[in-house]
């Protein structure tokens, strides 16, 4: 009779641990998210940077003076 109450008050007790465990923020887990956000918002700046650049050469690339220039430049050569 003994026994079966040490585990009965072991399992209670596991599952009281395992249920707090689950509601407290794990340290690791917030520091990883906190780093995965840093990360998301550079490379999210990095893409708007990109996103510029590429509608600049974009805007030369197809300027007629560019192809003018590039077709002069085919003919002294």
């Amino acid at each position: 009779m003994d026994m079966t109450a040490i585990a009965i008050v072991a399992i209670i007790a596991w599952a009281i641990v395992s249920i707090t465990k689950g509601v407290k923020p794990n340290r690791k887990a917030q520091a990883k998210q906190t780093e995965l956000q840093a990360e998301h918002a550079q490379i999210k700046q990095d893409m708007q940077l990109m996103s510029e650049r590429l509608a600049v050469l974009e805007k030369i690339v197809t300027d007629e003076k560019y192809h003018l220039n590039k077709e002069f430049a085919s003919l002294n050569n």
